[in-house]
């Protein structure tokens, strides 16, 4: 142990006397002055074991109706507990149980959301035996992936990080991580093959941006997830697999609630239009006061396009 340096600090006490603080702790900063500010839109977050539990309590009766409802944004269908599981106010064990429990008595939901505990402790699995995808490809021969850049690529990045990509789903969910710090586990997914195909753009910064604005952060989940995405991992989607942002987006938020909460300038948009808005035609965007370019991007890339370049950068490492 070692000795403490103490200065005196005035507070409010008994008889007004002045208490001995730690000198390190007198001078130490605010999380302001380090860098952390407040979500301009803050989760409703419940906070310590007692919010862990009642966290919990919510998820359990909607557990029956997780397979139906987890991928839809739109919908409370998520457990919400990944940022407990992360601080440890909740144990795995404990959710577990209650999965196994609930899946024995043939509950579907539950078996989904088993599969997806297990999922988490897989990537922890990963990490442990190979440590070497924090910096590098489980899948040594995409390490020679090249992944795009220069001035394009960088406009492309940070078009993607402001959710300015002229992808309405993409932009919904980027937009909802930097509001909230949280992002609904398909988006991530969405957002993922978004950067790593139809930009091209290496996975390891798409990891290092949500490491830097999740509240659930968790190396081992966020680079699991991102090397599935990326196709650069151990048991990934095949690099063939690349997400259509617009199916994508007509499957999961059909009737674009979620993405006129996080994309409002394009909140007058049908259904129908919301999805690509591009598409929609002058007279129809004209009646929703959406000028392409002005209140709202065009696309950054087109998705045919991309799709076919990116089937090219990995198809030649595949072939070798």
């Amino acid at each position: 142990m070692h000795s403490e340096h103490y200065a005196a600090v005035p507070v409010e006490s008994l008889g007004g006397a002045l208490a001995p603080v730690p000198q390190a702790l007198a001078q130490r900063p605010c999380l302001e002055d380090i860098g952390f500010k407040p979500p301009a839109q803050p989760v409703p977050m419940p906070a310590g074991s007692s919010g862990a539990q009642e966290a919990l309590d919510d998820f359990l009766p909607r557990m029956n109706a997780y397979d139906a409802k987890r991928d839809f944004p739109a919908l409370r269908g998520p457990s919400y507990l990944s940022v407990h599981l992360r601080f440890g106010t909740l144990s795995i064990r404990t959710l577990v149980k209650a999965a196994f429990s609930a899946m024995s008595t043939g509950n579907q939901g539950a078996a989904t959301w088993l599969s997806e505990l297990i999922w988490r402790d897989f990537y922890f699995m990963i990490l442990h035996h190979y440590p070497q995808v924090v910096e590098h490809a489980f899948n040594a021969k995409y390490e020679a992936i090249e992944w795009e850049s220069g001035p394009q690529a960088e406009h492309h990045f940070l078009a993607w990080c402001q959710g300015e990509t002229g992808y309405p789903i993409v932009d919904a969910g980027m937009r909802q991580l930097n509001q909230t710090g949280y992002m609904h586990n398909r988006l991530r997914m969405i957002v993922a093959s978004f950067l790593t195909k139809d930009l091209g753009i290496d996975w390891k910064r798409g990891e290092q941006y949500f490491a830097l604005k999740l509240n659930d952060f968790d190396l081992a989940a966020n680079n699991g997830g991102w090397q599935w995405a990326a196709s650069t991992g151990c048991d990934a989607q095949p690099y063939f697999r690349i997400f259509n942002p617009i199916t994508q987006s007509q499957k999961f938020d059909p009737d674009g609630k979620f993405i006129r909460r996080y994309v409002p300038e394009l909140a007058a948009l049908s259904g129908k239009h919301i999805h690509a808005p591009w598409t929609a035609g002058d007279q129809i965007l004209a009646s929703a006061q959406i000028e392409l370019d002005k209140t709202y991007p065009r696309p950054i890339v087109d998705h045919s396009a991309a799709r076919r370049i990116a089937l090219a950068r990995y198809g030649e490492l595949t072939d070798k």
